[in-house]
């Protein structure tokens, strides 16, 4: 039989590369989206999940009675939950109060118990879902917990599957590549990879306005007056992962939650792709970047378009939502009709 697979893991990784057309119409570059929510668990964070919970698995860590833990923004708790499914283990995730109701749905029908954490305390608070995250695993017998800001693995995991792709995708011909960074893990693995490849290839990291990490990359300090409230979920810190290898990086680019949600939108709008937040924030950081870095017709360019537009139905494909945050009536992309409903009567 073809195309006849044994579980849903064996779906994870060798995903699509899609070009871009009308959004990036008026850059002189080839530009391709690498769409990881062709992932079963519809995101990149499905790689990580399973390689970190396979490589304990070979080391003994886990057991068959074993409770998986871990802190997340929604994608790696999908992940994490999905994998734990198929190979039998509980799941117990720590999100921020930022992750919308439908993720935290989503969350507990794939069998995890979730605890809700506020997300604008510091990392080291108590409260934060980083330090709840570490209570709960050294709380729970047989328990290990993932850790993906501080996990080497993390890393890895895109060394092995999407740098490779990326570079066998593009015969080898790509020249810059952008992605935004949470954890830092796709971008800093990816980047590893590449960078071997080679060194010549410009690794551009997308922040978040509200985050320590540019700052921290430019300056090698941490910047707390650069920490402020922010709407774009799984970007951006107000920590230093370790997972995030700065030397890999060139250069970041940070983006506001506004012309991130504008893009977005655009994107689903012009080129069909419903994306995450993190689609508009990186193809943002990427317009931005060209703005101030002349391209070639000659240069190719990779976005990391991170997951699936589903999971932001009631944010930033709400137009209450947008409204809300006062987005639509600063809207400078003539959106105002688009987002406009007709009621028949």
């Amino acid at each position: 039989m073809t195309n006849v697979y044994n579980n849903i893991l064996e779906l994870i990784g060798n995903t699509p590369m899609l070009r871009l057309n009308s959004v990036v119409k008026d850059i002189p570059a080839q530009v391709f989206a690498k769409l990881e929510s062709c992932n079963p668990g519809h995101s990149t964070k499905d790689r990580i999940a399973l390689h970190i919970i396979e490589n304990a698995e070979k080391q003994g860590i886990l057991k068959s009675d074993s409770v998986i833990v871990e802190t997340t923004s929604g994608n790696t708790g999908f992940s994490v939950a999905m994998v734990s499914i198929v190979k039998g283990y509980k799941c117990i995730l720590a999100v921020s109060d930022k992750t919308k109701p439908e993720k935290i749905a989503y969350l507990k029908a794939l069998g995890a118990q979730v605890y809700i954490c506020p997300a604008n305390v510091p990392a080291d608070d108590p409260r934060s879902y980083y330090e709840v995250a570490k209570r709960i695993a050294a709380e729970t017998p047989n328990s290990v917990y993932i850790n993906q800001y501080f996990n080497e693995l993390n890393i890895n995991a895109h060394y092995k599957t999407t740098g490779p792709e990326i570079w066998e995708q593009t015969e080898g011909k790509v020249t810059h590549l952008f992605a935004c960074t949470g954890t830092g893990g796709t971008l800093s693995g990816s980047a590893k990879f590449l960078k071997e490849k080679n060194p010549d290839i410009k690794i551009i990291g997308v922040d978040a306005l509200g985050s320590i990490l540019k700052s921290y990359h430019e300056t090698g300090e941490i910047h707390k007056e650069d920490i402020r409230p922010y709407q774009i979920e799984g970007m951006g810190k107000n920590l230093i992962p370790s997972a995030l290898l700065f030397d890999k990086i060139d250069e970041f680019v940070r983006v506001n939650d506004e012309m991130s949600a504008y893009r977005t939108r655009e994107i689903a709008l012009k080129e069909a792709i419903m994306g995450g937040y993190t689609t508009g924030a990186v193809t943002q950081g990427f317009i931005q970047y060209a703005n101030s870095h002349p391209f070639k017709e000659s240069d190719l360019v990779v976005l990391i378009f991170p997951d699936h537009g589903s999971r932001y139905i009631t944010k930033v494909y709400s137009d209450q939502w947008m409204a809300e945050q006062g987005f639509i009536n600063n809207c400078v992309h003539n959106y105002d009709e688009v987002f406009k409903t007709e009621y028949v009567k």
